[in-house]
């Protein structure tokens, strides 16, 4: 099985990738001297602060993904420090039943020995995704 399959499109930092064969997510590596986030808690409270000041987001939980794992005995790669979500939805409308199946939102922030990365599934509204970009590249130092 393919876990990745790249597009070979680079935006900025952002790589846009193909996992496994069929989610289109967007990946962001930040080594740790180019933030000054030192934690990945520290980065899910920034990322809620931007959920929180933005028009239509609207926070929904956070999710310690690396603890859940590591608690039922799962496996869990080496170089995988710490690894979180963040849940919210920009939803505003309900057009058809089949929208429910991409929402809520959610970005993934892993913590490395040398650097964090952070990963979102592309959203069906490139404007939307062009937001959830912003906010992931505002992590690193300017």
């Amino acid at each position: 099985m393919i876990l990745f399959s790249y597009y070979n499109y680079k935006e900025n930092k952002i790589y846009k990738n193909m996992f496994m064969e069929k989610y289109p997510i967007q990946s962001l590596e930040i080594a740790k001297d180019e933030t000054t986030y030192t934690s990945v808690n520290e980065i899910i409270t920034y990322l809620k602060t931007l959920i929180n000041s933005h028009k239509v987001a609207q926070f929904i939980a956070t999710f310690e993904h690396y603890t859940h794992t590591e608690a039922l005995g799962g496996e869990i790669n080496k170089d995988i420090k710490d690894a979180q979500n963040i849940i919210f939805c920009f939803g505003k409308a309900i057009p058809n039943t089949k929208i429910l199946a991409v929402r809520p939102r959610s970005i993934g922030v892993c913590e490395l020995e040398n650097s964090f990365t952070v990963d979102f599934l592309e959203a069906p509204m490139e404007e939307l995704n062009k937001v959830m970009e912003n906010w992931i590249e505002s992590i690193v130092n300017k």
